[in-house]
């Protein structure tokens, strides 16, 4: 039996550890570079554990959820 995310130590604690990750994202699937990168906002959901990272780039933008559990990233949505 595996504890529950409470338990767990999270690797994505903060802020300042999930947006890097979510910019890597965001360069590695559209190219962009990263001083290109605006974050919007960020939005932590304490009941699944997860972060929301919305960036800004050029005349796109996009939500990155990631685990902070896991500290990888689970999908990336363009808005």
């Amino acid at each position: 039996m595996s504890p529950g995310i409470g338990l767990m130590k999270r690797r994505l604690p903060t802020e300042k550890e999930a947006v890097p990750v979510a910019i890597s994202g965001i360069m590695s699937k559209y190219g962009v570079k990263s001083e290109d990168i605006k974050t919007l906002e960020t939005k932590f959901d304490i009941d699944s554990g997860d972060w929301y990272v919305a960036l800004g780039f050029g005349e796109k933008k996009a939500i990155v959820k990631m685990d902070s559990v896991q500290g990888t990233i689970t999908e990336i949505n363009e808005i």
